[in-house]
């Protein structure tokens, strides 16, 4: 806007309707001096020039921090759990029930509160003396890589729980948690290179009849993936899995607020609802159409040994969500791509390599040729997807 514009506005009684442009321009025409004007430009040119370099910055990570405290008064018993009703003092210290079996500790009443909690972590891993934290993780990490621990009731190693099968292997076990300075990786690297883990889960008719559950490990005992683990896998099969550390998590359901919080299921996924199951924000009212089936527990509950079902629903999903669907079309652009577009053979190859980590067999290329033949790589692709093979570690 020119200055001849702006003496015709000023003379006339008119209402004109200005933009911020305008009003800037107004003030620069009014005010500044030609040489202050063109200085005021530069600068304005060099905000923006840096604001544009600050947005394309990755933004910098949050911490929730607090202030603690140490309380004004020690802590008193809560007469039937009332704390307006206060009983005796109580000063920090172990359990008194464990001391028939753990050396215990005990605190003054007016100990800090660091110094409450660093007794209380040092007691709990205590290597000469408190033996069963190390045992309780090293069954947990059994648990996890064979479906069951060696002793069957993971939150309960006590009076109550499960007698372990070999509780010399635990003990041993135990010792390589202390041994690695709790370090999980190496015990992880030793369970996996282990023979009772490689070992074949062949049936074998005679060893059933014994042990029919396999729980002296005669066999490798099948067991199906847990949900996020069968969602990371359709993810990684498709080549749609991102693998980044860190960052926000993201959502599979939609969330709202009209008067009350709602929770609806999505419909559509992309690119940001592709990353590992661990960076999902689960909602307790709510569960996603695949893993919801596949037993995923409430997330506001401890669930340290999963439930396993069967149900007529877990192979609809798998057979007809939205997400599966998307997944086969992605693994199907993937076999193209890799194996290339015209070579059949190649591409069923290559999603048996990919979704079941073995070579095809003969029957299983000419019922994979005339499916694809008849009905398109994506079925073919889908149909791999629901193989028991698949859906099973043997």
């Amino acid at each position: 806007m020119d200055g001849t514009r702006w003496q015709r506005v000023a003379a006339s009684d008119d209402r004109v309707p200005f933009t911020e442009a305008d009003r800037e321009e107004f003030f620069l025409l009014s005010v500044l001096a030609p040489a202050q004007r063109d200085k005021w430009t530069a600068l304005k040119q060099r905000k923006e020039e840096t604001e544009k370099k600050l947005a394309a910055l990755p933004k910098a990570r949050a911490a929730y921090v607090g202030t603690f405290v140490q309380p004004s008064e020690p802590v008193a018993l809560h007469k039937g759990g009332n704390p307006m009703d206060r009983g005796e003092i109580v000063a920090p210290g172990s359990l008194s029930a464990l001391q028939k079996m753990l050396p215990g500790y005990a605190l003054d009443v007016n100990a800090p509160e660091g110094e409450r909690r660093l007794a209380l972590a040092r007691w709990i891993v205590e290597d000469d003396r408190n033996g069963l934290t190390a045992r309780v993780l090293a069954n947990r990490l059994w648990h996890y890589h064979f479906g069951k621990g060696l002793a069957g009731t993971p939150s309960d190693l006590g009076f109550n729980g499960e007698e372990p099968t070999h509780p010399e292997l635990l003990d041993w076990l135990a010792r390589r948690v202390l041994y690695h300075g709790w370090r999980l990786k190496p015990l992880h690297k030793e369970l996996m290179l282990s023979a009772v883990y490689r070992q074949s889960g062949q049936w074998n008719p005679e060893s059933a009849g014994i042990d029919s559950d396999s729980r002296y490990l005669w066999r490798f005992p099948s067991r199906r993936l847990e949900a996020e683990t069968l969602r990371d896998s359709v993810l990684a099969v498709s080549g749609k899995l991102d693998r980044m550390l860190g960052g926000p998590g993201f959502r599979l359901y939609e969330y709202t607020v009209d008067n009350v919080a709602t929770y609806s299921f999505r419909q559509s996924f992309g690119p940001e609802a592709y990353r590992r199951a661990v960076y999902h924000q689960s909602a307790r009212s709510v569960k996603d159409e695949l893993m919801g089936p596949f037993d995923c527990p409430d997330s506001s509950l401890p669930e340290p040994k999963r439930v396993s079902t069967t149900t007529a629903l877990q192979a609809l999903s798998l057979l007809n969500s939205a997400f599966i669907n998307d997944q086969a079309g992605f693994f199907a652009e993937r076999l193209q791509r890799e194996a290339g577009e015209s070579d059949v053979t190649a591409q069923l190859t290559l999603a048996f390599r990919l979704a079941l980590g073995r070579l095809p067999k003969g029957h299983e290329i000419t019922a994979a040729v005339e499916l694809i033949g008849q009905h398109g790589l994506k079925v073919f692709c889908r149909t791999l997807l629901n193989a028991n093979e698949f859906l099973y570690v043997m």
